[in-house]
C-alpha cells in the first residue's frame, strides 16, 4: 500500500461510494481478462528490500526521513517505521545472467545506502527482525510522517476497536500488547515479483504457495523480538497479529485475517479472478478513498482503466502470495508478489533465495501432472508453512509421494533442488549461475545454519561462554551481523564466536 493520500477523514458516504466503486473495478478487471487485454508472454521478475536503520550500537535508528533526503533518488522510499526504507530492483526477464545482474544491484543499492547512512553517523542491515529491537521502538512516535501511515494506523486501530494482542510461544513466550502498527514495522522482508499470464495464474499461485514452507525453513532470518527468543522466523507471527483487525469474538466466528496464507486452491483458469474476488467480499475498506477515473468508460473507449480502488483496497489485503494488478506502457498485466521471504542475512543469501524460489515455481509447474498441490489437501500446506516458520530447517513436512514427516533438509536436498535446477534451466537461465547460487542453499542446509540458526548460536555464546547479559548480547549480534553482512558473505560461513 505504497500510495500517498492527502484525505486523513472518510464519511459514510464515501465508504459506500468506495464499494461501489470496487465493485465496478472488478467488473472491469473481469472484462480486461475475458477479451484478452492482458499483457502475455512475458517473464519479468522484480525485487523490493526492506532495510533497517541502526545507530552505531546497534540500535534503531529512526531518521529514515533524513537517510531519504540525502540519497535523494526515487530507487528508495520510506516503509511504515522511521527506523526502514525500502528499495526496489527493476525488473527483468527471467532468463542469462539475471540473477548475477540483481546480486549487482543489491550491492550497490545497500553500499550507497551505507555510505549515506554513514554520514548520519548511522547504519543499514537486512535483516528480518532486529534483535535490538525494545518496547519503546515500536510506538506510534517511531510511525513515520506520511499521512498514508497515520490514517492506516487509524483505521486498523478503529476497525479492532482495542489494543492489539501480541501473544507468540516459541523457544520463550510473548506477550504483549500494542496501540500501533508499529509491530508490523518490525517485520522486514525481500519482496518478489513475476509476471504470470491470466490464465496460468492459479498454477503458479499454487506452487507458490506450496513451495513456502521449505523457502522459509532455509531462509528463516526472525528468531528474537523484544529480548525473547521465539520462532525461527518471528516474522511472521507478529506481522498476522500486528495488523489483525479483528476482535477475538470475530476471531472465533472464523472472519478472514487481513494477513492471510489463505484457505483453498485456486482453479487453475479462474484463480486470478478468484482471489480479488475474495478480497472484495471478505474485506471492508481501510482506506475508502476515491478515484475520478471511470473504467467502464475508459474501456468503451479502448483504453486500459488502472483500477484505483481496487489496487488500493488489495493493497490492505497481505497476503504472504499477493496478486498485483498493474498497467505499464497502456497495457495491463499480472503479478505474483511473494511475500514470506525475510530480508538478509547477505546478498548473496537474499539472491540464492530467490533463485530457490523462481527455480522451484517453474519445476512444480512445469512437472507432470498430477501437479503436486492435487495430491495434498490446503491445510497440510499451510500447516507446513507455519510449521517451518516455526522451526526453521528443524521443521519436519508434509510432502506428497516423499512423505507425511520428512525434516525440510532432506526434502531440500534430496528432492527441491534438483527440482529448481530444473526449473531455472527450463526459464534459461546461466548454468553457472544456477550451479553458484543453488550451491548456496546446498550449503546453508548441509550446515544448518541459517540466518536463524547463526544469531541464536551466537548470542548463546555471548551469553554463556562469555557472560554478557541479553541486551548486550543482542547488541554485539547486531555488531557482528552488519560487519559479516556488509561483507556479501554468506550466512553458512559465518564464525558463530569470534
Amino acid at each position: 500500500m505504497g500510495r500517498d493520500i492527502e484525505t486523513t477523514q472518510f464519511s459514510r458516504e464515501d465508504r459506500v461510494r468506495y464499494r461501489e466503486k470496487v465493485k465496478g473495478n472488478l467488473a472491469a478487471l473481469r472484462e480486461l481478462v475475458d477479451s484478452g487485454r492482458f499483457e502475455t508472454g512475458r517473464r519479468l521478475c522484480g525485487v523490493e528490500m526492506e532495510v533497517y536503520i541502526t545507530d552505531p550500537l546497534g540500535n534503531a535508528a529512526p531518521i529514515n526521513a533524513k537517510l531519504l533526503e540525502n540519497l535523494a533518488s526515487a530507487d528508495f522510499q520510506t516503509e511504515l517505521a522511521q527506523f526502514n526504507i525500502e528499495f526496489d530492483i527493476r525488473p527483468r526477464v527471467l532468463t542469462g545472467h539475471v540473477f548475477q545482474t540483481i546480486d549487482n544491484e543489491l550491492r550497490h543499492s545497500l553500499n550507497h545506502a551505507h555510505d549515506v547512512a554513514e554520514q548520519l553517523d548511522a547504519r543499514v542491515m537486512i535483516i528480518g527482525i532486529l534483535p535490538t529491537l525494545t518496547s519503546f521502538d515500536v510506538t506510534e512516535q517511531n510511525l513515520s510522517m506520511n499521512a498514508r501511515y497515520k490514517v492506516l494506523n487509524e483505521m486498523i486501530l478503529a476497525a479492532r476497536g482495542e489494543d492489539i494482542l501480541i501473544h507468540i510461544e516459541g523457544r520463550e513466550l510473548l506477550k504483549t500488547r500494542a496501540n500501533s502498527i508499529v509491530f508490523e514495522a518490525a517485520c522486514t522482508s525481500m519482496q518478489l515479483h513475476l509476471q504470470v499470464d491470466p490464465h496460468e495464474f492459479g498454477l503458479y499461485w499454487n506452487a507458490a504457495q506450496v513451495l513456502s514452507a521449505p523457502l522459509l525453513a532455509v531462509a528463516a532470518n526472525s528468531p528474537f523480538f523484544l529480548g525473547k527468543q521465539l520462532h525461527h522466523e518471528t516474522r511472521i507471527a507478529l506481522f498476522e497479529q500486528a495488523a489483525d483487525t479483528r476482535t477475538e469474538e470475530l476471531t472465533l466466528q472464523g472472519v478472514r485475517p487481513r494477513v492471510w496464507f489463505g484457505e483453498k486452491w485456486l482453479d487453475e483458469g479462474e484463480g486470478l479472478w478468484e482471489l480479488f474476488e475474495e478480497n472484495v467480499r471478505y474485506f471492508p475498506a481501510l482506506l475508502p478513498i476515491c478515484d475520478d477515473e471511470d473504467p467502464r468508460q475508459l474501456l468503451d473507449a479502448g483504453e486500459v482503466p488502472r483500477l484505483p480502488e481496487l489496487t488500493l483496497h488489495n493493497g490492505t489485503i497481505y497476503r504472504w502470495n499477493r496478486p498485483v494488478y498493474e498497467v505499464f506502457r497502456g497495457q495491463p498485466h499480472m503479478r505474483i508478489e511473494n511475500r514470506v521471504l525475510p530480508a538478509g542475512p547477505s546478498v548473496p543469501d537474499s539472491v540464492a533465495n530467490s533463485v530457490l524460489y523462481y527455480g522451484l515455481l517453474r519445476g512444480l509447474v512445469s512437472s507432470p501432472r498430477p501437479h503436486l498441490w492435487e495430491q495434498m489437501s490446503f491445510a497440510a500446506a499451510r500447516d507446513n508453512f507455519y510449521a517451518a516458520a516455526r522451526d526453521g530447517l528443524g521443521a519436519r513436512l508434509y510432502w506428497p509421494r516423499v512423505g507425511a514427516n520428512v525434516p525440510a533438509t532432506e526434502l531440500i536436498l534430496r528432492h527441491l533442488l534438483p527440482l529448481a535446477r530444473a526449473g531455472l534451466l527450463d526459464w534459461g537461465v546461466d548454468d553457472v549461475d544456477v550451479d553458484y547460487y543453488l550451491g548456496i542453499i546446498e550449503e546453508r542446509t548441509l550446515s544448518g545454519m541459517t540466518g536463524a540458526d547463526w544469531q541464536i548460536a551466537t548470542w548463546r555464546r555471548l551469553i554463556d561462554d562469555e557472560g554478557l547479559d541479553r541486551a548486550d548480547a543482542a547488541r554485539e549480534v547486531v555488531r557482528r551481523y552488519q560487519q559479516r553482512s556488509f561483507a556479501s558473505t554468506p550466512v553458512h560461513s559465518w564464525p558463530v564466536g569470534g
